[in-house]
């Protein structure tokens, strides 16, 4: 695969993403028992904003100011929901760097976030396949105890890993969307995910683009036998020639919404 998740990180699409991660994850650790935190498509952990903005081979037009600096620019009137995850985030931010200018510097990828958010019942597993993103991974996450990184197929992960011992997971599925078919193998992987962990909880981000099918994607999963579930979308751009937004498909089988609100 070619994505490189960099050119795009601290996005509108990340601020979604681990806005709500970083909600679940605390909702389902009011219980004290356990927690399996699963990254299915990990990427390499953490971003340096202005060295990916200068592309591999020429300068990119940098994303992250319609995303993370927005929430920058407008600290102070953070509603309660985004306070957490903005902590998360500035603790990343500060920690990798000396700022010599009044903006972000450095991004957190999932691993990271989910690392930080494990208690010490709780156990992280990071899946990545690609081995320049997996080598990154591992320079960035420190594993050991609690904190595992897998060179492995996310999707053939999920077979491979549930149920947990724990018997109670988060699933992140946050494919890179290259595979024309990344839908089918979603819908494929919640099916094995639900077979073997059916109080399992699923988050599946997913861009909305002309050519992202969508419905398709909403009918395949009715046939499935879901838990509660909901949808979480944000479009910035009805007009946009590629992504005009993104959403997270949240199957909460453990709690209910006005938990997750």
């Amino acid at each position: 695969m070619n994505y490189r998740h960099q050119f795009h990180a601290g996005n509108f699409a990340d601020v979604l993403k681990h806005a709500a991660l970083v909600r679940l994850a605390r909702a389902l650790q009011r219980k004290p028992g356990g927690l399996l935190l699963f990254d299915t498509h990990a990427g390499r952990g953490g971003y340096d904003l202005y060295a990916a903005a200068r592309g591999d081979t020429l300068p990119r037009a940098p994303e992250w100011p319609g995303g993370i600096g927005r929430l920058w620019e407008r600290v102070g009137e953070l509603p309660a929901e985004l306070k957490d995850y903005f902590s998360l985030y500035s603790r990343y931010d500060v920690t990798h760097g000396t700022h010599v200018a009044d903006a972000p510097l450095f991004y957190p990828g999932s691993p990271w976030l989910l690392r930080e958010l494990a208690r010490p019942q709780d156990r992280v597993v990071l899946c990545e396949l690609q081995s320049e993103e997996f080598a990154a991974l591992r320079a960035e996450i420190a594993t050991g105890r609690g904190v595992s990184a897998l060179m492995l197929d996310g999707y053939t992960a999920i077979r491979a890993l549930l149920p947990p011992p724990e018997r109670r997971a988060l699933v992140l599925i946050d494919p890179p969307f290259e595979a024309q078919d990344e839908f089918e193998k979603i819908a494929g992987a919640l099916g094995d995910g639900l077979r073997r962990l059916p109080a399992g909880t699923f988050a599946v981000w997913y861009p909305l683009t002309e050519r992202a099918r969508t419905e398709e994607f909403f009918a395949r999963l009715a046939k499935l036998k879901l838990p509660p579930t909901f949808a979480l979308e944000l479009v910035v751009n009805p007009a946009a020639p590629k992504m005009k937004g993104c959403g997270l498909l949240i199957g909460e089988a453990q709690f209910g919404r006005a938990q997750f609100q």
